[in-house]
């Protein structure tokens, strides 16, 4: 449209609240507008640091930051009665230890850039393509991450996090849609190679992981059966709670697979395998009485195998900075070789077996209007590196609701295992389970 007097004319912003976005529409065709959205977490954190924790040089057995968890702006814009496009910028993880090639200055970056049109006159098939957050294994590989009953997403459901994508978005051809009870997305993703993840590579050794030569595609797709209301379709991401606004019960499944994209030495030979990685999962989110008051149940299993004896740590926005070296022969050595377990990290991502589950119960109007969502959470990972034994990971928290998702207060506590290697009863070392860490968040999110 022309930026004439009659174009400025046509085109009046009509600017409103609709639940917490902007809209401006096209008044000489309804069929097209942008709906902008805005939100931002906020964290305050004490964290008891994992063993030989180093924070800027110092050994620190515990920390407090302050930072910013996620930052964002999404503009979903419509073309016409059929066509769509997604755009969604801004940043992830910002606090005093951040740094990009030495630089505090973090840097924005588009999460999606993605279009897709509508086929058929109902949602019975959607075809999109670009830097798409469509994929498969679970409703939490594209989550809806400020409509979570849990202060924060559980991460390991996006499980090739940068490693092999941005934030879990990868460029795909995706088809997507709803036919009676099913909500089905495929996707044929092209993967980033691992060597542009900007972090330092894994050398190549007995236990798998990602290949730095070769390419291939991915295979992605994800079906749910939905035993009540259909959920939202307009965008791909997915909800963990709707608190109350609708009954939800769903059963799903999913898988992500790609050839060749592990290697690992065989002998003197390098051996490339395959990663398949498939969930079941269901979803209950619905009010029990008359008042409001809503149930939130997941509950996943998950059975991934990303080669053998692969193993990676994860710490959200760690705190720390470095493992402690030169430790004495009586002290357990931190793991080294599966990314930084400093700080609060823990084994997240391996080849072996995941359960999820959380619960929560909302209570709305409770605390002068505002509504109260307490809940628990766990994660029970059995990984292959780590011989059996169970890293089991317990978050218990509860959310006040200001106002709704636009101004949500939530205080979480997790607890965590770690891990380490002594060589008390081997020279060539064991490994042992260590002390047990305690992580305390206070989030704000604001959501315009």
């Amino acid at each position: 449209m022309q930026l004439t007097a009659i174009g400025i004319i046509r085109f009046s912003l009509l600017v409103i609240m609709m639940q917490g976005a902007m809209v401006a529409q096209d008044a000489a065709d309804s069929s097209k507008a942008v709906k902008m959205q805005i939100f931002g977490q906020f964290w305050a954190r004490y964290n008891e640091s994992n063993p030989a924790t180093m924070q800027q040089g110092v050994a620190v057995g515990n920390t407090f930051d302050i930072g910013i968890r996620r930052a964002r702006v999404q503009a979903l814009c419509t073309v016409n009665d059929r066509t769509t496009l997604f755009l969604h910028y801004g940043f992830n993880n910002m606090n005093t230890n951040f740094q990009s090639s030495g630089n505090r200055k973090i840097q924005g970056f588009f999460h999606d850039v993605f279009a897709e049109y509508r086929v058929s006159d109902d949602n019975a098939l959607k075809l999109g393509a670009g830097l798409a957050f469509v994929n498969g294994l679970s409703r939490f590989s594209q989550p809806a991450v400020i409509a979570m009953p849990t202060a924060d997403i559980p991460v390991f459901g996006q499980a090739t996090v940068e490693q092999i994508d941005i934030f879990g978005r990868k460029l795909s051809l995706t088809a997507r849609g709803q036919i009676g009870p099913i909500d089905y997305r495929i996707a044929l993703s092209d993967p980033f190679p691992i060597t542009t993840n900007g972090n330092a590579q894994q050398p190549l050794g007995s236990a798998a992981n990602f290949a730095q030569v070769g390419h291939e595609l991915q295979r992605q797709a994800y079906v749910i059966y939905q035993f009540m209301d259909h959920e939202p379709h307009q965008l791909p991401n997915m909800a963990g709670t709707y608190y109350g606004k609708r009954h939800v019960f769903n059963i799903g499944a999913g898988f992500m697979h790609q050839p060749r994209a592990m290697w690992r030495t065989l002998g003197a030979d390098t051996l490339f395998e395959d990663m398949l990685l498939m969930a079941v999962e269901s979803m209950y989110d619905a009010p029990i009485d008359g008042n409001g008051t809503t149930l939130s149940a997941y509950a996943g299993l998950f059975r991934n195998d990303y080669g053998r004896n692969y193993l990676r740590y994860n710490g959200i926005m760690n705190p720390g900075t470095a493992n402690q070296t030169g430790l004495d022969s009586t002290q357990v050595r931190p793991l080294t070789a599966f990314g930084p377990s400093f700080g609060n990290a823990f084994p997240m991502f391996g080849t072996g077996t995941v359960f999820y589950a959380h619960l929560g119960v909302y209570f709305p109007n409770v605390v002068a209007g505002a509504g109260l969502m307490p809940y628990v959470s766990t994660s029970q990972a059995t990984f292959d590196r780590l011989d059996g034994r169970t890293t089991d990971v317990y978050n218990l928290g509860c959310s006040l609701l200001l106002d709704g998702l636009r101004s949500r207060l939530t205080l979480d506590i997790q607890n965590r295992p770690t891990y380490g290697i002594s060589t008390t009863e081997s020279p060539f070392g064991e490994l042992v389970e260590g002390a047990r860490r305690t992580q305390v968040v206070m989030q704000y999110q604001v959501v315009w």
